[in-house]
């Protein structure tokens, strides 16, 4: 595919990002301008490689095209490559943008040299698709009248809403926030996706498509303006919860209870929802402003805090990882092609060590107690460096440390589902309290109800939610109509 020997001609060029010093004075996007004749020259850089392992369940859960539209670039033909990109991927401009791309992980050209860059053509081959108009709404010509509630705007939400939409069935899509979008509109920060030009830009398509959206839609008994589960349920032919693994995983030492100790989606939501409204003018949000932040949490929800945190002016920032640090290059036990686990730098990390001289993250330690100061509220934490022996975590005797900190995110991960809708209805759960669902079928254990996403699966990639959520429509369709021809 591309040009057969470019991969032996060409080096791997990344798009840059904005200058990171200048992007912190604002909640922009971090992406620069996409060069087309860059982006040529790297999809030439794809391999005709027999197997393409990028396709592959390691590489990209929903089996986009790569190969294929990597070529269209190089040829300069974009509309075709943005024809084969909507093949696999209802929103391939939120995952250009998101997507940590395991799909370059598993690049056959990455066993030897640097992986092309999927995700860089990706994205440009969607924002031009916006730009030149080739993107419209798609009503389908005819309806089946077969009503599908479904539960939860997020990733998996919107994407099985569109396809079983396309398939003609009329959908309702019920949202607890005030705007839609659920983990793309306020789990990630701006400066990372757009939430006016991306998401409500695709939302809008949806609604011209005939997808109805029901926000401050919250689920319950049907008192004080909610919506009745039960209700809900009988009048629906089916419903689908993707409803996001929601429950964060807390860090019970003492202190926990005192003022300036929050849950990173706390923090996320508040500045999201604070910056659409006001442009962060009302105050409704937790500011770091001047302040010592510590940030809980190495995976890219802490990343989006160090950001946040950054753009609201912190004096210092820390950020607290358990693990060890990773490896540069793959270790042993971690082969292509599976997900390349190494020390990476991501958005967040280079801004903070463009503001302090310095990369925020501290490797292996465990927080201890959250330290009280005169007036009550927050003025450090405690720890303890640890090593790792035979897969448990040993304290290092006299390591112990207290950092000044009067603001603490916690971005620890998630523990799964709230229940209360899922317990209305009765569904069953698996051992780690998600939805019980099969992959695959998406039934839960209640009639006609179904499950897909994070709130099926646990904690995982948008990329994935996505998968989960096109593949839920299937089986819904399946289930509606006795047969289905939805991918």
């Amino acid at each position: 595919m591309g040009k057969v020997t470019g991969f032996m001609e060409f080096d791997r060029e990344q798009a840059p990002h904005r200058d990171p010093v200048e992007r912190t004075l604002d909640f922009k996007e971090i992406y620069t301008d996409h060069d087309q004749a860059r982006l040529a020259t790297q999809g030439a850089r794809c391999m005709d490689c027999g197997v393409p392992f990028c396709q592959s369940n390691d590489g990209c859960p929903i089996h986009n095209l790569i190969p294929e539209w990597n070529d269209l670039v190089y040829r300069d033909q974009w509309r075709e490559a943005l024809d084969r990109l909507h093949k696999t991927n209802n929103f391939p401009e939120f995952t250009g943008r998101v997507c940590p791309a395991p799909c370059e992980g598993s690049c056959v050209l990455g066993i030897t040299d640097p992986a092309v860059t999927i995700k860089n053509i990706e994205m440009a081959i969607i924002d031009r698709g916006f730009a030149e108009g080739w993107v419209i709404a798609n009503p389908p010509s005819e309806r089946t009248g077969k009503k599908i509630a479904v539960v939860g705007s997020g990733p998996a939400g919107l994407a099985a809403a569109d396809q079983l939409n396309k398939a003609g069935h009329t959908v309702t899509v019920y949202e607890r926030a005030d705007r839609i979008g659920g983990l793309l509109m306020y789990g990630i920060p701006n400066m990372k996706l757009d939430k006016t030009e991306v998401v409500d830009r695709r939302v809008e398509l949806l609604r011209k498509e005939g997808v109805v959206f029901e926000t401050g839609a919250h689920i319950a008994d049907g008192n004080d303006g909610t919506v009745d589960t039960r209700r809900l349920y009988d009048e629906s032919d089916a419903v689908l919860l993707a409803t996001g693994a929601t429950v964060p995983r807390d860090l019970p030492i003492p202190g926990r209870e005192l003022p300036g100790v929050h849950f990173a989606m706390e923090y996320l939501t508040a500045n999201t929802k604070s910056l659409l409204d006001s442009n962060l003018s009302d105050g409704e949000y937790i500011s770091a402003k001047d302040k010592d932040v510590i940030v809980i949490g190495g995976g890219d929800t802490g990343t989006d805090c160090i950001g946040t945190a950054l753009r609201h002016g912190c004096r210092s920032l820390v950020n607290f990882e358990l693990f060890p640090q990773p490896p540069t290059d793959r270790a042993a036990d971690n082969p292509w092609p599976t997900w390349p686990r190494i020390f990476r730098t991501d958005y967040g990390h280079q801004e903070a060590a463009a503001r302090f001289n310095d990369d925020p993250r501290v490797y292996a330690i465990s927080s201890t107690e959250f330290v009280a100061g005169d007036d009550g509220r927050l003025c450090g934490i405690r720890t303890v460096d640890v090593e790792l022996k035979d897969g448990k975590f040993e304290n290092i005797e006299g390591s112990e440390r207290e950092w000044k900190a009067s603001l603490v995110l916690l971005a620890m991960g998630f523990l799964g589902p709230e229940h209360p809708i899922s317990d209305a209805l009765g569904v069953e759960y698996d051992p780690r309290s998600n939805y019980q669902a099969e992959y695959g079928a998406y039934q839960t254990s209640v009639p006609k109800v179904f499950a897909a996403g994070d709130c099926r699966r646990g904690q995982s990639l948008v990329v994935r939610a996505i998968n989960e959520g096109r593949e839920a429509a299937r089986e819904i369709d399946r289930f509606l109509m006795g047969s289905s021809l939805l991918p």
